[in-house]
């Protein structure tokens, strides 16, 4: 049997970020990203039930940001931030983490859900369209660099 190699995601393990989970989550979030969010900025969502990581013999692997708010006609849930690590890509691990966010933001009663993600981003667009997200606009100079970001959104009823 040949080794396992760290992107497949049979035994990987999807889990809520505790605060302790933080700094690997941050160190993750700059290898992954040229304009990474802050360790602050992660602190705000401990206890999200949304805030999911994916990880292997205690080995992060990926996380995934979201939360939602209440909204007249069921609440509005928001994708915040997705990252996968780099060894790990390409074998279905930022879907698996989409996918278990999405259903934690079903049971919090969400009719809706929405993200943004950079025009040039060709894989984050195919998965979020795979998984039913449409573009409904684009926001010119939306990222402090001055790319586009298109806004997709999957209503769920």
């Amino acid at each position: 049997m040949a080794p396992r190699s760290a992107a497949d995601t049979e035994d990987v393990q999807i889990r809520r970020a505790t605060r302790a989970d933080l700094l690997a989550i941050s160190r993750l979030e700059k290898r992954v990203f040229d304009q990474p969010w802050t360790y602050s900025a992660f602190e705000g969502f401990v206890g999200e039930p949304a805030f999911l990581l994916a990880e292997r013999d205690d080995e992060l692997l990926g996380y995934v940001v979201a939360d939602w708010m209440p909204n007249a006609g069921g609440g509005l849930g928001h994708i915040k931030d997705l990252a996968v690590a780099p060894e790990a890509r390409r074998n279905g691990l930022g879907r698996l983490l989409l996918r278990h966010a999405v259903s934690r933001l079903i049971v919090e009663g969400v009719a809706s859900i929405k993200l943004e993600v950079r025009a040039s981003n060709t894989a984050a667009k195919r998965l979020y369209t795979d998984e039913g997200f449409e573009t409904v606009r684009r926001i010119p100079r939306y990222y402090s660099d001055g790319e586009t970001a298109l806004v997709l959104v999957s209503v769920r009823e």
